[in-house]
């Protein structure tokens, strides 16, 4: 079963041991950067994603300020040593169902560099939308409720 879980002292270090696959590490943050960037972002909160009992990834949202209310997903990665047992799409999913109980959210964004194609087409399947707009050379999408 698939959690979304708090980052605490008892999980920092494993959270921030995750790790991508070497080509992959210019699409994605470092996840001891995007817990930095919640420190000093109040409106946005880390995530570790569990597997049961293991964290197998991390995931960043929030309601950033500037952005009046638009809620958005920062950062999503999952272990490389965790790929394809379906733990993107369920944590995802996850936070979907969350983010559609609170009453000032309509929309989610997320963006992605274009040539990440495992993310665009699960982005694709949990019924996001391409805007055709591009944002510091990412793709922009979002999820209407």
């Amino acid at each position: 079963m698939v959690t979304l879980q708090a980052i605490t002292v008892q999980n920092l270090h494993s959270i921030i041991s995750l790790n991508l696959k070497d080509v992959e590490k210019d699409l994605v943050f470092p996840n001891v950067y995007s817990i930095a960037e919640a420190y000093v972002e109040h409106n946005t909160t880390p995530l570790a994603i569990y597997a049961d009992d293991t964290p197998v990834g991390f995931l960043f949202h929030g309601q950033f300020e500037e952005d009046k209310g638009e809620y958005w997903v920062a950062r999503l990665m999952i272990d490389k040593d965790h790929r394809r047992k379906g733990y993107a799409e369920a944590a995802m999913q996850t936070l979907l169902d969350e983010l559609r109980e609170k009453e000032d959210c309509k929309e989610v964004f997320l963006s992605f560099v274009p040539t990440n194609a495992a993310a665009q087409a699960l982005y694709n399947k949990l019924g996001f939308e391409d805007t055709g707009k591009i944002v510091d050379k990412e793709k922009l999408y979002v999820y209407r409720f």
